[in-house]
């Protein structure tokens, strides 16, 4: 049931990144994208039975590899750092276009 969620999001973005013209939309569609792959890691990573391992007092029982969720909030911190580079380049490029529109841009710097 999960996974099926996990996998819309991740097709809404995925999609939303094709067929979105507008810039701003392009990066949130992005974002949702980045979202829905962090939500399928950590879903697969989530299991019964595993403790955390600094709640642990008996060395016999099976805990949870910290490793992965070091890996995912490394991926967090480099996609919001990635969205707001790529929001400053937006920004820059609507100086000189009145309008986000892929085409309108395209168009206004090959002429």
């Amino acid at each position: 049931m999960i996974e099926g969620l996990v996998l819309a999001t991740l097709l809404i973005g995925f999609f939303g990144t094709l067929f979105k013209k507008n810039l701003i939309m392009k990066v949130i569609a992005m974002d949702v994208m980045s979202t829905g792959v962090i939500t399928y890691y950590v879903v697969v990573a989530a299991r019964e039975g595993l403790f955390t391992p600094i709640l642990i007092t008996d060395q016999n029982q099976a805990y949870a590899d910290p490793v992965p969720q070091a890996v995912i909030l490394t991926a967090i911190v480099i996609g919001f750092s990635v969205q707001a580079l790529i929001l400053v380049g937006i920004m820059k490029l609507s100086r000189n276009n009145p309008t986000l529109e892929i085409s309108e841009v395209e168009r206004s710097n090959t002429q």
